[in-house]
This record gives structure tokens, sequence and C-alpha cells, in this order.
């Protein structure tokens, strides 16, 4: 392997450590300072009346998760059970797959 490549490919490995090793940190203080685009989900879903519906996103689609990423357009997958995408009240349940409830 070139010496190069090594040398970046282990200083991306440790930047990527120390900023894993901060979220652990970060869920334990109840994240008090959630990033902005998770504010900005909140206060939409709060001010349109809007629920979680998970279970339907497309990949890089989704609003927000539970567990394995922690926010927008990060799920790597189609239709992932742990991520939701905020739809109007009652609209969860008419699509196919939808819950109000991660998985």
């Amino acid at each position: 392997m070139n010496r190069r490549i090594f040398t970046v490919s282990t200083l991306s490995a440790a930047v990527g450590l120390a900023l894993a090793a901060q979220v652990p940190q970060a869920l334990a203080q109840g994240m008090n300072n959630p990033p902005p685009i998770v504010k900005q989900n909140i206060e939409r879903a709060m001010a349109q009346h809007l629920e979680k519906c998970f279970g339907i996103n497309a990949v890089a689609k989704n609003d927000c998760a539970e567990g394995a990423h922690s926010c927008a357009g990060q799920a790597t997958k189609a239709r992932d059970p742990g991520s939701f995408v905020l739809l109007p009240a009652g609209d969860c349940s008419k699509i196919s797959g939808g819950s109000l409830k991660a998985g």
C-alpha cells in the first residue's frame, strides 16, 4: 500500500473514532444541543401536527431516526424500520409498511 494512502487512511480512522466517542456522551446528556436539522424537524412537527412514520423512507430521504444514525438524510437503506419521515397525522396508517413505532 502506498505510504500516503496509509497515512490518510489512518488519520481518517482516528478522526472517525474521535467523533464516534462523542456520541455516547451526547446521548448521556440527553442531546441538550441537538443539530439544527433536528430542532427544525421538531418545530415543524409541532406546528403542522405531523407524526413520525417509520419504515417508509427511501435511501437518504428520511427526516431522522431512532438509534442507527442521528439525523436527516442519513438512511442507508430504503424502508428502514428505524428511520422515520414526518407525515400529517393519520397518513402513516394508510401507507403499506408504515408504522408509528420504530421497528
